[in-house]
Formats: C-alpha cells, structure tokens, sequence
C-alpha cells in the first residue's frame, strides 16, 4: 500500500521527478519526460504495478522499516534518509542529476555505523504498471526491455531475479557505499554509459548551490520560500521552459472519489503565476524561458488559447482511464491526459498577459512577437470578454458568468493599456480604455450582491468562490473599497473550514454541486493563501501571519505542500507537490515581508 501523501520526498533532474516514500519506496517514476507512462505506478496500485525499495533487511516487505530521519541536502534536491536498527545506522542518498544524457536515477547506500543488513527490491512495470518488461544481463548489465523503452540497471552489489522481481542483499558497515543506478534509453539505442554516482553526486550538489544563490529574498522566511522555489525548479521541464502544475496524475482531491486528474501538463494559469515569483524573487532566466515557451505554444493560433498545453507546446491531450489501477486508497478512476484542455477559461488572458506585464515591467529584455501577441489576445478579448466560460477551477458542468473570469479580462485590458501607454505597442487606446470601463461596470453591477456586501461566484449566484480574493491582489479594487472588505469576510464566514483553512466553492456531498461532480473536497492550498494577501492588503496584519504559519505548518517534514489539505482527514490531498500551492506560499511570505507582518 502506497504512502500517504505527505510521506513522500520530491527528486527530479528537470524532465521527470521521482517519488520517494519514508520507508525508502520509489513509489512513481515516469520515463524520460514528466508525461511518459510510469515504470514505477505503486503509488497509484500495489506494488505489482511497479517499485524499487531500498533500506534495511526486514523480515517482512509488506511493513518495511521507516526512516527515523530524512532531509535535503543543504538548499539541494538531493534526499538523505537515515535508519536505525539494531544492529546499526545506515544512510541512503537519493537523487537525480541534472540530465546530461541518459536520465538516471541514482541511491547511495553508506554504512554510519555497526554492520546492517540491506535490501534492494526493484520491480519494474512499463506502461503504468500495465507491461512487465524483459529482463536479462547484457555485457554484465541487467536491462528491463519494453517495446520503445529500456531500462539499464546499474550496482556493484550482486544481484538475482525472483518472482519477475530484481533484488540485491549485501551488508554495509562504517565507510562502506555502494551506489544502484537506473539509466532510460531507447531500446533500439546503444546502452546508456556507464554511470559515475559520485561525481554524478558533486555535480548534482553543485548545480543547486549555484542555483540558489540567485534568489533575491532574504526575509524572515526564506527557508519556506527557498524550498517552494526549489520545487517550482524541479517542476520545470528544462528543454522547453515549459512547468508542469505537478509531477503526478489522479492523486484524488476526496480520498476514495472520482476528482482525480492529470497534471503532468503546462496550464497557462499556474505557469504565469509561477513566472511572477520566479521573476520577484531574481530568477529571470527562467522567466525569459517561460516567455518562450508561450510564445511557441501559442503560435500560428494566439486567438483560441488553450488553458494547458504540454511541456512542449502539445495541443493534444487527450483524456483516459486506465482501468487496471485500482488508484490512490482506492480512488478511482486513475486518469492521464486532460479533458480540460480545451475549455474557455477567460482568465487565462488576464493571466497570460499580467505575466508579459510584469516581465516588462521588471526589465526581461523586449520581445516584440510578446507584445503582438497580447495585442491579439486582447483583440479576441473584446468580442468575447461577455460569454460564459467553465471559469478558473475547471468546471465540468454548465458555463456561467464567472466573476472571475471578467475580472481578469479586465486585467488584461488594463496591462495592455499600460503596454500601449509606455509607448512599447500601438493599440486603439481610447476604444479598450472604453472597453475597461465596460467590463469593470458589468462586473460591478452583475456579480455584486448588495443585500450581502460580497461579489459571488457568477452573475446571479448567492454562491460565492475564494478566487474573488484576487480582486484587491489584481487592482480592480483597492484594499479599502467596502465590497473587497465585505467579500473577505463572507468568505471568511462561508468558506473557512473548522481550522481556518479556505475551500474554493461549495460543494454537495454526493449531489452534483456546481462542478459537476459529486464528492466533496479538501481546503484549496492556494485559497487559503490568498486570504492571507487579503488579510495583509485590509489591515489585519497579524490575523494575515497567524493564517500564514499555520499553513507553513501543513508542509511535510520536507517542506513540500500538495494541492490541498483535508480538514476532517488531516493530511494532504490532492496532486503532489503543487506549483499552484507552492506560488502562493512565496507571494505572502514576500507581502508580509514588506509589511513587517511576522513575528520575532
């Protein structure tokens, strides 16, 4: 049985990450990129659909020992799990360097003290758990085959197969490291080179401390912020600048429900938000890749913006079930590819295009196609800026008015005012600063409730939805405006879990809700942070750091958030580790910051 959750550890050489569970389980690995199918879907099955587990000799594998320590490595993506057991201490380091050829997936075993048994247990699935591959020794290498893939397993340990299961047992004493590597290729291929652990580890080791010291932010919470800058990092599908809104598929929302998607892919919406604290905090290069992702995404058809792509511009993702995973405790059905991609989300403008703003603003050098392209997105905003849509959360029942959504077409507008204004593009000025006009007023009058004192979710709904919090955030209101003040605290009053924590919308149990699903769900991670902006904007500085720690107190042992916390289980749910969790972790730390909001 897989983990929970927040008991597993992030590794990742920027193409595809690794799961790592406390018990020293690989629970999930795709092969080579974020999107390819699994060779380890544990995590989303039994161990029959794939693993490799390495730690202390147990007399029993269905309750292998827990590591009794764990961490990264300094400001690093490099995991270090300790043991202890009675016959002594033994230390296993897990990491994936940053690709130079074949991807690999490397573990240390040190002896710390005394002598200990060990056991490495590796079985290989392709095709998420669905295909058992071909194993066999190769010039004293064992390789896993597949039709297109091959997987090269590489350790000085002596090795032996059982049971369509690959295992090593050795004992390591003080001094004592032996290293086991994983290399992908294609099977028609030469065999990947034989791999280098320890400089592959210095390497590794190296390239993070370098990265790190870019970052700008040195306030009071910079390990918080380090860490979630770190994971955005990892996130980031290096050849094309493209970032994945997680690294997993059908980790469900409602433990045992059907709200299980794939986020393995690029949504606008996270990716620009991703940019804007990537960009705040000194990392222009990513953001200048990022640009040029969307800029190639989007080509030769700007108008019709999808809200996703994949990690190379891909259009097409279509959605499925793979029916022989039983899914997360049972949470099915497992799903890869996304039917959502095609959807009209409105506010992906307003997203896209505060993200080109904010490059401009914070000196990314001009790209004129960035310009023309949001001079075109504008242009399709202005005929059809008053059409319902499925709105930031992806409904996938009818369309409305999502006050959101026209909230965002207005930031659109206004950035690109502000572009033509600067004198960087020419644009029909008087005409979308009309148009601005018009849609701040709709939004005003149509999703306002008066009797309330609070916007609502859509255009004659009493329901309300936490991403109104944007509306101060975003500029479309200032801080102090009534009906900013009035809709926080409904929000406050009709959204906040027990613990304090924020949900997105009402749901409906086992009814359709909204959504159109049933099942209920847990507090949106990023909601929750939004309220604490909010809190910080109105005044209420120290309400804003109280809800902020408490939410720094969700995090694993590791630091990692998924993408939302279920108040009535206690733990994390959802796809893991979140970017859209971790964006907004960075964004109130820096506002509180400013604010000289937190406490010692």
């Amino acid at each position: 049985m897989a983990g929970r959750i927040e008991d597993y550890a992030l590794i990742g050489d920027m193409q595809t990450a690794a799961l790592v569970c406390r018990d020293g389980t690989v629970d999930w690995l795709c092969l080579p990129r974020f999107d390819s199918h699994a060779i380890f879907a544990g995590l989303l099955g039994t161990e029959e659909h794939g693993f490799w587990r390495l730690g202390p000799a147990h007399a029993s594998d269905a309750e292998p020992p827990r590591a009794a320590r764990r961490g990264y490595r300094g400001d690093s993506l490099i995991l270090e799990s300790e043991w202890d057991t009675p016959r002594g201490t033994v230390r296993v380091t897990d990491f994936m360097p940053p690709r130079d050829g074949a991807p690999q997936l490397i573990r240390i075993v040190e002896g710390v003290s005394g002598r200990v048994p060990m056991r490495s247990t590796l079985r290989m699935r392709f095709s998420y758990g669905r295909v058992v591959p071909w194993v066999h020794k190769h010039e004293g290498r064992t390789v896993a085959v597949a039709g297109p893939d091959s997987v090269w397993f590489d350790t000085e340990a002596e090795t032996y197969g059982k049971s369509l299961t690959t295992y090593a047992d050795f004992t390591v004493a003080p001094g004592d490291r032996i290293a086991f590597t994983i290399s992908w290729e294609p099977s028609h291929k030469e065999p990947p080179a034989l791999p280098e652990p320890e400089q592959s580890l210095q390497a590794t080791e190296d390239f993070w401390r370098e990265w790190v010291e870019h970052c700008t932010y040195h306030g009071p919470y910079r390990e918080a912020v380090i860490r979630s800058l770190i994971t955005l990092k990892a996130l980031t599908y290096a050849p094309t600048g493209g970032i994945v809104a997680a690294p997993t598929t059908s980790l469900p929302e409602d433990i045992g429900g059907v709200r299980n998607w794939d986020y393995r892919y690029t949504w606008l919406r996270d990716a620009a938000i991703t940019l804007s604290s990537l960009l705040r905090t000194g990392y222009r290069e990513e953001a200048r890749a990022w640009r040029e992702w969307l800029l190639r995404a989007v080509a030769g058809d700007p108008e019709n913006l999808q809200i996703m792509y994949g990690i190379a511009g891909e259009r097409e993702l279509g959605e499925a079930e793979l029916d022989w995973l039983p899914g997360y405790e049972s949470s099915a059905p497992v799903r890869v590819g996304n039917g959502a991609a095609h959807q009209l989300q409105l506010d992906v403008y307003g997203e896209v295009t505060e993200a080109l703003h904010l490059g401009h603003m914070t000196g990314l050098a001009r790209n004129d196609y960035a310009s023309l392209l949001q001079l075109k997105l504008i242009r399709y905003l202005e005929q059809h800026w008053d059409e319902p849509d499925e709105g930031i959360w992806e409904v996938r029942g009818p369309r409305r008015h999502f006050v959101h959504s026209k909230v965002m077409a207005w930031v659109a507008v206004d950035r690109t005012i502000k572009l033509i204004e600067s004198g960087d593009a020419d644009g029909p000025l008087e005409r979308w600063r009309e148009l601005r006009d018009d849609i701040h007023r709709d939004v005003c009058e149509k999703g306002y409730d008066k009797e309330r004192n609070t916007f609502t979710q859509s255009y004659g709904s009493k329901e309300l939805d936490a991403s109104l919090l944007l509306i101060p955030q975003m500029g479309f209101l200032p801080p102090d405006d009534k009906r900013v003040i009035g809709t926080i605290e409904a929000i406050q009053r009709e959204l906040s879990t027990s613990d304090g924590f924020i949900l997105r919308y009402p749901t409906e149990g086992d009814s359709e809700g909204v959504d159109g699903l049933p099942g209920d769900e847990g507090a949106f991670l990023a909601c929750s942070f939004w309220m604490a902006d909010d809190l910080a904007m109105i005044g209420r500085v120290d309400e804003a750091r109280k809800l902020f720690e408490k939410l720094l107190a969700l995090r694993n042992d590791l630091g990692l958030l998924a993408e939302e916390w279920d108040p009535r289980l206690k733990r994390q749910v959802g796809n893991f580790p979140q970017a859209f969790s971790h964006v907004p972790l960075i964004d109130t730390a820096l506002r509180l910051t400013a604010s000289g909001a937190y406490g010692g």
